[in-house]
């Protein structure tokens, strides 16, 4: 059973982000840069302000949505600063908003309705799914339900239950334990972590104009030919793939009509308790002939805009966190860290 987030390791090597910007330091001045913060990252902009304020310069702290042709920060409360180049007197990256953990147990879930195997059920407060084996998330049990709910696998009958429920499916008791919700049990074996990225859709540039990439409401057979060349997609995974909970799919293929695709995506629109919505990708890939040229964001951009039109306020990606070349592609789209999660296999039971 393996894991399948939207990073594969199959991208490298992304386009450089535009603009200039600033060298590390708070003393530092745009004009002098060596480095510009990232698009998307969280930043704290000096500047200054025109003649008559009470005071000469002034600080915001937002996300960074623009370089050029000035620079754009937009605060947490939707504020936007708009400042020349000129006026910049600092512009310096930190550390990321800290995420709360209602938001990652808010986000999980939305995750979970977008990718939720085919039979799921709730056993003390752990979401248990099943999927015939096919990939982690969707053959595995997390911590989603309210906190001073969850069976604790210490005590009580709770671990006996989840140990009961995936023995009646053939598969082994796997956790999915995000950050803060849960950890390992001693003993199990603990995976490596996987990167949740996310974003406010309204703080990525997406495409204009037509759209390049063709979107469906199952995969067809150029999607399923990427996806698995020379074998095809078994029925078992297209139920697996074709499942979600009250959302919305779209499989979205780069490429003429006709002729063999370039990329593919699967898009999932789902709602989170805290009413996001969110689009989440998945089961991104680029032809081999055609890796190394951008394709990967560019049908990543599309499906995010796919779902910006069909309602989504924010997009996710599942991406390993050993796998550098994916990560820096997603942040260059302007997507930064949430938190992260991995997988824990109970030991198998004798007898």
């Amino acid at each position: 059973m393996t894991d399948d987030p939207a990073g594969s390791g199959r991208h490298h090597h992304p386009p450089p982000v535009p603009g200039g910007g600033g060298t590390p330091g708070p003393e530092t001045v745009p004009h002098r840069a060596r480095t510009a913060p990232r698009l998307g990252s969280r930043v704290v902009l000096r500047y200054k302000l025109p003649p008559g304020y009470p005071q000469p310069l002034t600080d915001m702290i937002g996300e960074l949505v623009a370089l050029t042709p000035a620079v754009v920060v937009r605060a947490q409360d939707g504020r936007v600063a708009q400042v020349e180049r000129g006026q910049v007197v600092a512009l310096k990256e930190i550390g990321a908003r800290p995420v709360a953990t209602r938001e990652i147990r808010a986000l999980e879930l939305a995750a979970a309705d977008g990718w939720p195997g085919t039979d799921q059920s709730w056993i003390d407060g752990w979401l248990a799914r099943a999927g015939a084996g096919i990939t982690g998330r969707a053959n595995s049990a997390a911590p989603l339900g309210r906190a001073h709910r969850i069976g604790d696998l210490h005590s009580g009958d709770t671990l006996d239950r989840l140990h009961a429920w995936y023995a009646e499916r053939r598969l082994p008791l796997t956790l999915l334990l995000p950050d803060r919700l849960g950890a390992a049990p001693d003993g199990w074996t603990v995976s490596a972590e996987v990167q949740v990225m996310a974003a406010d859709i309204t703080n990525l540039t997406l495409p204009d104009g037509e759209s390049m990439v063709t979107v469906d409401p199952a995969p067809g057979a150029g999607w399923r030919s990427l996806r698995r060349p020379g074998t095809g997609v078994s029925d078992r995974e297209v139920a697996v793939l074709t499942a979600v909970r009250d959302g919305e799919l779209g499989f979205g293929v780069l490429g003429a009509a006709g002729s063999e695709p370039l990329g593919i995506a699967r898009a999932a629109i789902t709602e989170a308790p805290d009413g996001r919505r969110w689009v989440g990708l998945t089961a991104v890939e680029v032809a081999p002939a055609h890796r190394r040229r951008g394709l990967g964001m560019l049908v990543c951009a599309e499906m995010i805009r796919w779902g910006r039109d069909h309602g989504a306020t924010h997009a996710y990606v599942q991406v390993r966190a050993d796998n550098p070349g994916a990560l820096e592609l997603y942040r260059t789209l302007g997507l930064i860290d949430h938190h992260r999660y991995r997988y824990a296999t109970a030991p198998a039971r004798s007898g």
